[in-house]
C-alpha cells in the first residue's frame, strides 16, 4: 500500500483492495485519513455490500434524512443528478450535518455512474485554514461558537428546497424534517478528535450566525473566515473515474460539487458515519 500526499489537501492511497483491507492496513489507512482530512482510492470494485462493510468497520452509519435512499439499502444516499436537472446535490462549499448536534464525522462516497465530461469535487483543508490565519483573528475567534442550521439549505424556505420534478419526486425530499430541526451551536475552532489537531469549524452552507451575535454583527467575521478557507492553495480538485473512492472528514474539510456536466447523469452512493461531540 502506498500514501501520496496530493496538493493542498489529501491523500491518495494506492494498493489496497477496499473489500479485504488487512487490520494493519486499516490501521495505516485510519492515520491518513486523521492526518489528511480526505484520502482517495482508485480501481475498486466495490458492491454495495462492499461499501456498507467498509463503512461499518469505522462507525454506526447515520441514515440521511433529507437524501432519497437507495432502494434496497437505506444506509446508502442516493448523491443523483439526472441529464433533465439543473441543479446538483452540494454544489457550493459546504461541510456535511454542522446543523446536527453530534455532527457527522464523515463520508464515503463511490462513483457508480458518472458524465463524459466535468462532475469533479473540490476539497478544502479547515487544518490549512486555521493554520493559516493571523495571529489576531486566532485570538479572536479562540472561544467563540457559531449557530448552524439546516433550515437554510433543505427547510421549505431554503436554498434547495425543491417542488415536485416531472419524475414525480424531490431532489431533496423531507422538507418538514429540517423546519423544524433546532439550530446547533459548535466551536468555531475545535480540536480534532482523531488527530488532535486545530480546524476551523464553519461553513457557507449551515453556519448562520456567531453564538451570542446578531445576524448583521455576525456576518463580516463569518465572511472574513469564509474568504479566508476558500483559498485554493488549501484546496485540491478530485476527478472522479469508474472505480473511485474518496472518504472525507466533516470536522476537517470543506467539499464542494461542481456543476459542470448538463445534459449527462453524475450517480453517487453515500455512506454517512456517526461522529461525536466537538470540543
Amino acid at each position: 500500500m502506498h500514501i501520496e500526499t496530493l496538493p493542498g489537501v489529501g491523500a491518495e492511497i494506492t494498493g489496497v483492495d477496499l473489500r479485504k483491507v488487512t487490520d494493519g492496513e486499516f490501521d495505516a489507512i485510519r492515520a491518513a485519513y486523521a492526518d489528511h482530512g480526505v484520502i482517495f482510492f482508485r480501481d475498486q470494485d466495490l458492491s454495495e455490500e462492499d461499501h456498507i462493510a467498509f463503512a461499518e468497520r469505522w462507525a454506526p452509519i447515520n441514515v440521511n434524512r433529507f437524501f432519497a435512499a437507495h432502494p434496497k439499502y437505506p444506509q446508502i444516499a442516493m448523491v443523483a443528478k439526472e441529464a433533465d436537472q439543473k441543479d446538483n446535490i452540494g454544489g457550493g462549499w459546504h461541510t456535511d450535518h454542522s446543523y446536527d448536534e453530534i455532527p457527522a464525522m464523515g463520508s464515503i462516497l463511490v462513483a457508480r455512474v458518472l458524465p463524459e465530461t466535468g462532475g469533479d469535487t473540490f476539497f478544502a483543508s479547515m487544518y490549512r485554514a486555521y493554520e493559516t490565519l493571523d495571529a489576531a483573528t486566532k485570538a479572536e475567534i479562540q472561544g467563540l461558537k457559531a449557530v448552524h442550521s439546516a433550515k437554510q439549505i433543505f427547510g421549505s424556505q431554503g436554498q434547495t428546497y425543491y417542488t415536485k420534478t416531472d419524475a414525480g419526486g424531490e431532489r431533496i425530499g423531507n422538507a418538514a424534517a429540517a423546519d423544524v430541526l433546532d439550530d446547533v451551536v459548535h466551536p468555531m475552532v475545535i480540536t480534532h478528535p482523531l488527530s488532535g489537531k486545530k480546524a476551523l469549524y464553519v461553513n457557507p452552507a449551515f453556519t448562520v450566525g456567531i453564538a451570542g451575535r446578531t445576524k448583521d454583527a455576525s456576518m463580516p467575521l463569518l465572511a472574513k473566515l469564509f474568504a479566508h478557507a476558500m483559498n485554493m492553495e488549501n484546496a485540491y480538485r478530485f476527478s472522479w473515474k469508474p472505480g473511485s473512492v474518496a472518504f472525507w472528514d466533516n470536522r476537517s474539510t470543506w467539499h464542494w460539487a461542481l456543476n459542470d456536466y448538463h445534459g449527462q447523469r453524475r450517480i453517487m452512493h453515500r455512506i454517512t458515519l456517526e461522529g461525536c461531540a466537538l470540543n
